[in-house]
């Protein structure tokens, strides 16, 4: 085992006295030591979350016990509780189209080790992006889709997903509506970015849309993807000012910036298990 992994409790329950207690000794009677704790309390609905990461080097359980042994816990609670380890790396898909702005920034940083992540395959509808991916070491995988070819395009790229036991898929400005029967199969395991603005433009050319607007800001939201369309629990956003002198280009250029960054934070937090789905809501942890 690898001295430095660590485990990672994401845990939700009724507000209550002492479960912080209660996780902490848990733990410390094991021979753990806990290494980063974060809770946040939901005023209104009376909800506690807690994430709580500890080493594993000389923690006295198998793995494999530990949810079993920590259920004394958790059902004097009423917890809902999940264990994720430091040391596997989940394996991604990313989705993609022809926009590549968002597919290149997610290789370079996982190529960079910036993303705990093992990047399995990348499904595009487009041809225009092999060379790239396949320089960066990532299976390729061209599924062109027209509207009568739909739902066939789908039921490959979900048979492309199981095959390669993928556990998170990213919409890299893939852009294509997903069926119900694939969000089913991956619920809060598909991260989506899109342009948000005030006010929001839908079809084609947002950017033109927000120019002819005059609009003041533009941004970016990333988010579960849920069967409605673009409302699904929102991982991380981002803003920027813009003004009558930016033109088509320029709002598009630093839409696409937000876009990646966004993107990748919320990646970034899903792959670090910091991420607990509450309703329509996430609670993300620092």
């Amino acid at each position: 085992m690898d001295v430095s992994a660590t485990g990672v409790l994401l845990l939700s329950c009724p507000d209550q006295r002492g479960v912080v207690a209660a996780v902490a000794e848990f733990i410390a009677a094991h021979g753990g030591n806990i290494v980063h704790a974060e809770q946040h309390t939901d005023d209104v609905e009376r909800v506690f979350f807690q994430r709580v990461e500890f080493e594993l080097d000389g923690f006295s359980l198998d793995r494999r016990e530990i949810l079993s042994a920590f259920a004394s816990v958790s059902e004097k609670f009423s917890m809902n509780v999940q264990l994720r380890f430091t040391d596997h790396l989940p394996r991604v898909a990313i989705l993609a189209s022809k926009q590549s702005h968002c597919l290149f920034d997610l290789l370079s940083r996982w190529r960079s080790g910036e993303l705990p992540a093992d990047i399995v395959t990348v499904v595009d509808n487009h041809p225009d992006h092999a060379d790239l991916v396949q320089h960066m070491g990532v299976p390729y995988v061209h599924l062109p889709v027209t509207p009568e070819t739909k739902s066939h395009q789908e039921l490959a790229v979900l048979e492309t997903l199981n095959n390669n036991q993928v556990d998170l898929v990213i919409l890299a400005r893939y852009m294509q509506i997903l069926s119900p029967l694939l969000v089913d199969a991956y619920q809060s395991r598909i991260i989506n970015i899109h342009h948000s603005f005030l006010p929001a433009f839908i079809g084609a050319n947002p950017y033109r849309q927000a120019h002819d607007r005059g609009v003041k800001i533009i941004g970016a939201t990333a988010h579960y993807v849920t069967e409605e369309l673009d409302e699904g629990p929102i991982l991380d956003q981002e803003v920027a000012r813009v003004s009558h002198r930016d033109s088509v280009a320029d709002l598009t250029r630093k839409g696409r910036d937000l876009e990646t960054i966004v993107l990748a934070r919320a990646v970034r937090a899903h792959l670090e298990h910091r991420v607990l789905v509450y309703g329509r809501k996430t609670v993300v942890f620092s």
